[in-house]
């Protein structure tokens, strides 16, 4: 058995664990894939570039509302396609090759199930390889949720993993879920070309957002989708290329490509944790305290196999809680979950942090609520928005902000000053009246919501 100070299982976030403060150590990594994980392979990151060449994309169609004579030709997919991931596929390489001439991380390539208390086998393509360690982080990560009816059709579809390394875009691509990945992949390949039906269950799209953002995001992507709420996948049918959805609703869609979109699970089942007294909860996350510390003495965890917020944000700042907290174990750090800002690069963009209104009232908050909308300040006006708006709901005893939600254009720019305004615990008065606001920037949308809450 290979003996290491410090196992980490995941090259994503758990990566960042390592730095130059671990060199006088004995380190490993275990990694079953490219380095960087989910987000620099399949994720946040090139969702992102293909989401900002659809913004061009669409901007070029939309030129005539500015008086702009353009015409788009079309969308390059594989052109795009190879910019995006041959800049990305060389990072991860880098990446792998960093720690390997490092001096003090070797790395073990396959995947990796406890076998007891802080030890591990390694399964990969060159069997299987035995390790002890003196301390454990797990950063597994998570994989999509893949439902029974497409399971079990033993037909041919796509998830977030897979989709956007496709050769050419669908011509009718339907989409199963209406979340936040439904809606960037949804936006990406409709600015490529395709036809896209989204089908999800609730009765707007982006439910768990602020119901004043689902219901104006829902209302504006009917005029580009097929969109099918209220609705469930009953069976999938067809062959591959000719594919048929049948809904709970009695509809059927036809289309060449499914996408499925209905949210992820934590990758814990694959670790055998039970054999190193990791416990879980019972949606699979791992049960981890406010140090990240799991129920097995020595072991870590971070991302999206524990936190209740997963996205690469926070797992980032979770790996440096766990960082420090192996380092000094006498004086340990805590992660916070309470003010965690999020953005949905669609059409239009949308981020949000602290509660929704309908959270506000179920919890039984008085709370006050604002909206401005982006018509109603000057950058606005040249932006030709007739969608966006900014929403503030505040406590009115506090003054303080309880959450903040934004659709339209740098939404994910704007929530900022709002999410560092209640980690700080600063009032809405203060945040409106102190600092200047810049005019006529569209950051006067968000100082004059502030201001209409009369606190």
């Amino acid at each position: 058995m290979r003996h290491h100070d410090l196992v980490v299982l995941g090259a994503g976030s758990g990566n960042a664990v390592i730095d130059g403060r671990f060199s006088g150590l004995d380190v490993a990594i275990v990694e079953e894939g490219p380095f960087g994980g989910t987000c620099l392979n399949r994720g946040c990151i090139p969702s992102k570039m293909l989401a900002h060449t659809a913004e061009v994309a669409d901007g070029v169609r939309e030129a005539d509302r500015f008086d702009v004579d353009a015409a788009l030709g079309g969308v390059r997919w594989t052109e795009a396609r190879e910019r995006v991931f041959g800049r990305l596929d060389q990072q991860a390489a880098d990446g792998e090759q960093g720690r390997r001439r490092s001096g003090f991380v070797t790395v073990h390539r396959g995947r990796a199930r406890f076998t007891g208390a802080r030890t591990l086998v390694v399964e990969g393509d060159r069997g299987e390889v035995r390790l002890g360690a003196e301390q454990v982080v797990v950063a597994v990560g998570s994989r999509p949720v893949v439902p029974p009816p497409v399971r079990e059709s033993g037909l041919p579809y796509e998830t977030s993993d897979t989709v956007m390394r496709r050769p050419t875009p669908p011509r009718h691509l339907a989409v199963l879920g209406g979340g936040y990945i439904a809606a960037e992949l949804a936006h990406v390949f409709h600015s490529a070309g395709s036809r896209v039906t989204v089908v999800e269950q609730q009765d707007t799209l982006l439910a768990p957002q602020d119901e004043s953002v689902s219901r104006a995001y829902t209302r504006i992507v009917r005029d580009l989708f097929d969109v099918r709420t209220g609705a469930a996948l009953s069976r999938l049918e067809g062959e591959p290329g000719h594919l048929r959805l049948l809904l709970d609703d009695g509809s059927t869609i036809e289309a060449d490509t499914l996408l499925v979109a209905v949210g992820r699970t934590p990758n814990s089942d694959t670790i055998d944790a039970d054999r190193a007294g990791i416990a879980l909860r019972d949606d699979g996350r791992i049960v981890v305290d406010a140090h990240l510390r799991t129920t097995a003495p020595g072991v870590f965890a971070l991302g999206d196999v524990c936190t209740p917020v997963p996205l690469k944000h926070v797992a980032n700042r979770e790996a440096q809680v766990v960082a420090h907290n192996l380092l000094n174990p006498d004086d340990p750090t805590a992660i916070s979950h309470d003010t965690v800002p999020a953005a949905v690069f669609t059409r239009p963009q949308i981020a949000q942090v602290g509660l929704t209104e309908q959270e506000c009232r179920a919890r039984g908050l008085d709370h006050v609520t604002a909206i401005r909308r982006y018509a109603d300040v000057a950058y606005g006006w040249a932006l030709e928005d007739t969608t966006g708006f900014c929403k503030v709901i505040a406590d009115p005893g506090t003054r303080r902000l309880l959450g903040a939600h934004i659709l339209g254009p740098q939404a994910s720019t704007l929530i900022q000053p709002l999410a560092i305004a209640m980690s700080l615990g600063i009032d809405v008065p203060t945040l409106a009246g102190t600092p200047y606001w810049i005019h006529p920037a569209l950051t006067e949308v968000v100082a004059n919501a502030l201001l209409d809450l009369n606190l």
